[in-house]
């Protein structure tokens, strides 16, 4: 075919499923298709070549759906904030298709904003523009942070005005692809449970085990090594989440992956401060996804998954794996807080442990800027801070009362912290700093000053300079 994407080396691994998994739907036509992002990154990983694809084939694979016949909307149930609803599925996306990549990995190409389905419940299937802009946003932020996350690889807007109730309307309206390596979620499942449909969820996990945890094939107990692995994966992604400073805001069982990956970004934030009860959804009224409340949700979203497990699996195995949820989960975000410090993520002793517990009091009493910390840390750090602990952090500001105090408390403790290594270490303390902590984090006013200029003035300078300072 003349567009190399449509040469991509494209795979039906879910669609050979049948007809009891998805519903197959055509695209919207849209009144413009104006490319406003192409991720060459994410083209050459899934085999694509970056310079043989110009922006028009770029615009007819996924802005005009050219080419492609076998677009599927997924089927879906969900626990969306605590209540059952069997009322979901794609309701403005599909699956476009999925992708053997050059080192054997298969990734799904999934849509958003691509028009109405049998799932849509009245409404419009569109993805407004700024939406679009904030999830490629997000996608880029948690990627440079070190988490696991769905990627954006297009978005373009397509010249229609949608009304919603959280943003001026009319507003511009978008679609997009992410990649990601599973659209299957903890709510596929959930819904053949909903049916009593044992068998359909016996296929579908073993569709699971051999396309997404290949190595378990062969096990006579793959189903239960295949959950345990997928506990300590979510314990893993969310301790990622709560150490980059992230808050999801629509942790509903819809949104967990059977891969235990990061994605679909609507009223995501990342927190000012170190604010437990801080929630990024307006319409979460009682905090039930605040950023604290995180880890527990991850969990009871792994518990809510075993009923429909339970139809091809025991339930004390299901229970065996769950119980290591929180020491997986606890001893990741250890690792991660003492990376960010600076220090090595396997370090884990009492003091280890009471340096963490300090820093993390510092910043919850402190209450300064939780992104300017770690990356003001990063640009200021000084081997001279090892002999000195007057000259540890001197720039940074506590303006609450016992101000003096609450820094002084930690100077020492990170004092006592860069003691416990040799002095030779300064180096690669200093890398790990500059690594793990990002100059640049999307937190709300940054998006909104450059979603201010796209929307006034249609400049979108800032957009793409947002992303070379993420990706620096």
């Amino acid at each position: 075919m003349s567009n190399p994407i449509l040469n991509l080396n494209y795979e039906s691994a879910f669609g050979n499923l049948g007809d009891d998994y998805s519903d197959l739907v055509a695209a919207e036509e849209f009144p413009k298709t104006i490319l406003r992002w192409r991720n060459d990154r994410v083209l050459t990983k899934l085999g694509g070549d970056p310079n043989a694809v110009t922006d028009e084939d770029w615009i007819n694979a996924w802005g005009r759906f050219a080419g492609r016949e076998e677009l599927l909307a997924m089927r879906y149930h969900g626990y969306q904030f605590g209540s059952y609803n069997p009322n979901l599925g794609d309701g403005r996306g599909f699956l476009y298709g999925q992708v053997r990549s050059p080192d054997g990995k298969l990734y799904d190409l999934g849509t958003k904003g691509s028009g109405r389905t049998p799932y849509s419940r009245g409404g419009d299937g569109r993805l407004t523009l700024k939406g679009g802009v904030r999830e490629v946003l997000a996608a880029e932020m948690l990627e440079r942070m070190g988490v696991r996350t769905s990627q954006c690889l297009s978005l373009i807007e397509t010249g229609e005005g949608l009304w919603r109730g959280d943003e001026p309307s009319p507003t511009r309206s978008s679609v997009m692809v992410r990649v990601q390596e599973s659209h299957i979620r903890f709510g596929t499942f959930e819904r053949l449970h909903y049916f009593g449909r044992r068998d359909l969820v016996a296929t579908l996990l073993e569709h699971t085990v051999e396309t997404y945890y290949p190595h378990l094939m062969g096990e006579r107990d793959r189903y239960t090594r295949f959950y345990a692995e997928l506990v300590g994966r979510v314990a893993e992604l969310c301790a990622q989440w709560m150490a980059a400073g992230f808050c999801h805001a629509v942790l509903n069982t819809d949104n967990m992956a059977i891969t235990g990956e990061s994605f679909d970004y609507g009223p995501f934030a990342f927190i000012p401060t170190f604010d437990p009860k801080f929630t990024a959804a307006y319409f979460d009224h009682g905090g039930r996804y605040s950023y604290m409340n995180q880890p527990g949700i991850c969990r009871l979203n792994l518990e809510l998954l075993q009923e429909p497990l339970k139809m091809a699996m025991e339930k004390t195995d299901l229970e065996g794996a769950i119980a290591t949820y929180d020491q997986q989960y606890a001893f990741h975000y250890r690792a991660l807080m003492m990376q960010k410090l600076g220090f090595p993520g396997d370090w884990d002793d009492a003091f280890a442990r009471e340096f963490l517990r300090g820093t993390l009091e510092f910043l919850n009493e402190s209450q300064v800027g939780y992104h300017d910390f770690f990356a003001q840390l990063a640009t200021e750090f000084s081997p001279d801070w090892r002999s000195d602990a007057s000259q540890i952090f001197p720039t940074v500001e506590v303006l609450q009362s016992g101000g003096a105090e609450m820094i002084g408390k930690w100077r020492s403790l990170y004092h006592q912290a860069l003691q416990a290594f040799p002095a030779d270490s300064a180096e690669q303390i200093k890398q790990r700093l500059k690594t793990w902590n990002p100059q640049t984090v999307i937190v709300r006013p940054v998006i909104e000053e450059i979603w201010a200029e796209i929307t006034e003035k249609d400049d979108w300078t800032g957009f793409y300079g947002l992303i070379d300072r993420i990706r620096a």
